[in-house]
């Protein structure tokens, strides 16, 4: 029979950050552990609140099956003497297993030969395999900081104040610490307090729902919304859309209650992020805007309670907030008192890194280098991002950064056109930090775009030149993530460029501080990059084969690349490519050894090899014109007019023959061929997705 269980651990109030990922964990536990018990199951299904972590699973078997389990010893040559008689290895491993030596079995392994028992094993009740399994499951959870209390042992993310354990309507019976499982429940802290009994999880909802309480993250999450909706409304706004406070929100409360709170007109006169974010990060509370999109004196607080006094609630937010926003008001007043451009010096005082220097020396190279990409790349922006670049790092020097971090960037854009400097230069320092994340909002400008990438190129060589490599998950200065955001923006820009030229350029500007030679610095960075670009693709769907093809001939356009591989893709889906890039594995083993090119025509006496060199100066004249624009998938498929002559080649011809003369005539049109073909990527190393 089956039958289901529901299982609770009841805590005081959570961090709203760690509850999504604690329901991860505690699934997968459990899925894990069912699986290697042999307990199979129908569904598993988990749900939380602040206050507590729940699982339901239902169609548990009530009882292991049956089964014959195969236990592995020690190795035969240490199970047996000389003689053939058991050592006391083997007869150890028969007595722990409770049969005899005479039943111990050889098995080969990779390892080699090993003792084996054949162990019948009877299937226990799951009602008492719950009764070890739930504790240990609780235990095995993990949080970024955890606590223990009282004169308990186990340490949780917050103390366990009662855990509900029931499968089948019967309860399992376990301690954790003091704690005894029971059938019971908990509703509200403050509306609904009575322990409430439950045994099915259907049965959990709702009786929790009576109570004041939405153990359902979506139920809760959707309530949240209706409820800051409404409350905007009421003052004759929207709810200044915010999908991530919305979810920190739904994991704050048991059940949400919308308050519309005020604040006065002045404060609007601070910059919107700062708005914005001084309601956010210290309060959790909602911006609300008018249909213009432009923010309203007021903000959306949720509450866990229901307050018979609205007003009164109102007020306890309202003297929070302005105490926020006056502090936020003084910042920005302190803060006019001087431009950035009269902070650039004093950026001296700040390392960047102790080897590298200050953010001074930082703001002089990364200028440097912008200016030599515009210079390349958009000559018309050179002026504005060369300011952009000098003035992008003086808002750290700000009050208002350093009471609010995440504003970077969005401070030096608001100062800068406080200060009277271009539109452009002031969207170009909030821009630089794009993209923020792995698939994060790229920059929308040039000069943006291209203080971006000098920013990250100066990080990504400086740590390289000084040995600070990322090992391992161990990436200190976010290097990975550094040269993804270059990646990503060279390739939303479109931007055209040696990657080998800038990291050259980036590192000469680092001078004598670097203690890597340059040349091993160089390659190190490039190979890199050259991951990050590989792995990125894979990520995407792109097969791995297809990107070595073209990124193992060369790898120093990354935007040409990526159009080589989509062309690559494209074309091998036909059946001629297929044949095509097997016989240009024979042509590169052929040729590995052989570098020229010159084709003598009066050496070519057999008709196959004629026609294959008539078809490849054909091609190659109609084929250079496409490749030299770019335009790969039309080169390619002027290309596949090859894959005949090149068949009918290998089928008629002797390449290395006894005449040393003819063979390497034969040679020098392969590599000749090869070249061509490897303008766009070695098609060799496509047969694997073609197979």
């Amino acid at each position: 029979m089956q039958h289901e269980l529901l299982f609770e651990i009841g805590t005081e109030e959570i961090p709203a950050g760690y509850i999504m990922p604690a329901l991860a964990q505690l699934e997968k536990l459990l899925a894990e552990r069912l699986t290697a018990l042999a307990l199979p199951y129908t569904n598993l299904h988990t749900a939380a609140t602040p206050r507590r972590l729940a699982v339901s699973i239902s169609g548990l078997a009530e009882r292991q099956p049956d089964r014959t389990e195969e236990i592995l010893g020690p190795p035969k040559k240490a199970a047996f003497d000389k003689n053939g008689q058991p050592t006391q290895a083997a007869i150890g491993f028969a007595k722990k297993n409770g049969a005899e030596v005479e039943a111990l079995q050889t098995v080969a392994t990779p390892k080699g030969e090993y003792l084996m028992v054949r162990v019948e094993q009877i299937g226990r009740q799951t009602q008492d395999l719950l009764s070890d399994l739930l504790p240990e499951v609780v235990t095995s959870l993990n949080f970024p900081k955890s606590m223990r209390w009282g004169a308990g042992r186990i340490s949780f993310a917050r103390p366990i104040q009662w855990l509900l354990a029931v499968y089948g309507g019967e309860t399992v019976p376990f301690t954790l610490d003091t704690i005894t499982s029971a059938n019971t429940t908990r509703g509200h802290r403050f509306m609904a307090r009575a322990p409430l009994s439950a045994t099915c999880f259907s049965d959990y909802v709702e009786t929790l729902r009576t109570a004041q309480v939405m153990v359902e993250p979506k139920e809760r999450r959707a309530a949240v919304l209706a409820e800051i909706t409404r409350a905007a409304q009421q003052a004759g706004g929207t709810i200044l859309p915010d999908e991530e406070l919305v979810d920190t929100v739904c994991n704050l409360v048991e059940k949400p209650f919308a308050i519309c709170g005020t604040f006065e007109e002045r404060f609007l006169a601070l910059p919107r992020e700062v708005l914005i974010t001084s309601m956010r990060e210290h309060q959790k509370y909602f911006a609300v805007v008018d249909p213009a999109g432009t923010l309203m004196p007021n903000f959306i607080a949720v509450n866990n309670t229901n307050t018979k006094d609205a007003k009164l609630a109102a007020d306890g937010h309202q003297r929070v907030i302005r105490a926020r926003l006056e502090d936020a008001f003084f910042f920005f007043k302190e803060d006019q008192r001087r431009t950035l451009e009269e902070r650039v010096e004093d950026l001296s005082g700040v390392i960047f890194q102790h080897k590298l220097g200050t953010m001074l020396d930082k703001t002089r190279r990364v200028t440097a280098l912008t200016g030599l990409l515009a210079s390349k790349l958009a000559p018309q922006h050179l002026a504005h991002a060369e300011r952009a670049a000098r003035l992008a790092k003086t808002d750290l020097l700000t009050d208002m950064v350093g009471e609010f971090p995440s504003l970077q960037g969005a401070i030096g854009q608001d100062y800068a056109l406080l200060s009277g400097e271009a539109p452009e230069v002031a969207t170009a320092i909030r821009e630089h930090y794009l993209p923020v994340r792995a698939g994060g909002t790229l920059p929308l400008s040039i000069p943006g775009s291209l203080v971006g990438m000098a920013d990250r190129l100066d990080s990504i060589t400086g740590c390289f030149g000084i040995g600070q490599i990322p090992t391992g998950t161990a990436d200190p200065f976010g290097l990975r993530r550094l040269s993804l955001g270059l990646l990503h923006i060279l390739n939303g820009m479109d931007f055209r460029l040696s990657l080998a030229e800038f990291v050259d350029q980036a590192l000469s500007l680092y001078g004598d501080k670097l203690t890597v030679p340059r040349d091993e610095a160089r390659r190190n960075v490039l190979e890199f990059i050259k991951g990050r670009f590989s792995n990125d693709l894979t990520s995407q769907g792109i097969p791995a084969e297809a990107v070595e093809a073209v990124t193992s001939v060369s790898f120093d356009d990354p935007v040409d690349c990526k159009r080589k591989i989509i062309a690559l893709m494209a074309i091998s889906k036909q059946e001629a490519f297929t044949i095509l890039a097997g016989s240009f594995k024979r042509v590169i083993n052929i040729i590995k050894d052989n570098s020229k090119t010159s084709v003598q025509a009066e050496l070519l006496t057999e008709s196959a090899e004629q026609k294959l060199h008539e078809a490849f100066l054909t091609v190659r004249l109609e084929a250079t014109p496409l490749l030299e624009a770019g335009d790969y998938e039309k080169g390619l498929e002027v290309i596949l007019k090859m894959k005949g002559p090149v068949d009918t080649f290998f089928e008629e011809v002797m390449v290395m023959v006894e005449d040393e003369r003819v063979r390497a005539n034969r040679l020098n049109l392969l590599t000749a061929i090869a070249r061509l073909f490897l303008q766009i990527g070695d098609f060799s190393k496509m047969n694997a997705i073609n197979q």
